[in-house]
């Protein structure tokens, strides 16, 4: 069931949902889709790109716009990437397209539970590596504005805290280029 249009899901058919959803693999994904966000609601889909310790992936938002800081004053570099499973995505957003609205940014097919990748662990995409925060990626307003209201109370129902389905946080702790379409591998 794919959602093409600004459809929002019913309940029960967000619940169809996970069957595909639980069939993500678990010890290697793919990067599906990249996405900056130079501004509030703009949104560039780059083929590859560069992540950094510093800014998460140059040019996006969070560099300049996180509203997430640490009792110094610095950057909090536990929400500096979102990634959300396309396999979620894609029937609650509809036709690719649609995508991006979801904020994240980098979309993947891989299972991203609190069981499959636990706080701490490491994933290797490209030339990059990455570690999986403890900060929770919820869903907000504007999810509930672009894909309804049933679909923020799903994600952020205990399951779908559990199956992380609004996505997970996570920060750059080695720098390197990710492309479209790299492997993703558990490390």
């Amino acid at each position: 069931m794919v959602n093409t249009a600004e459809r929002h899901l019913t309940e029960a058919e967000l619940n169809a949902t996970l069957p595909e959803v639980l069939q993500a693999p678990t010890t290697g994904g793919i990067v599906v889709t990249i996405i900056v966000r130079p501004d509030r609601d703009l949104r560039e889909l780059p083929v590859s790109c560069r992540l950094t310790l510093e800014d998460g992936i140059p040019g996006d938002r969070w560099s300049r716009h996180c509203t997430r800081h640490l009792p110094d004053g610095r950057l909090n570099p536990d929400t500096q990437l979102t990634l959300m499973s396309t396999r979620f995505l894609s029937p609650v957003a509809g036709h690719p397209d649609r995508w991006p609205l979801a904020g994240d940014n980098l979309l993947v097919d891989l299972d991203l539970s609190e069981a499959n990748l636990p706080t701490g662990q490491r994933l290797q995409l490209g030339e990059a590596i990455i570690e999986i925060s403890a900060e929770p990626h919820t869903g907000c307003s504007k999810f509930a504005k672009r894909f309804g209201k049933e679909a923020l109370k799903f994600v952020n129902s205990p399951d779908g805290r559990r199956l992380r389905l609004r996505g997970v946080n996570a920060q750059v702790v080695q720098a390197g280029t990710v492309r479209i379409g790299d492997p993703i591998q558990k490390i």
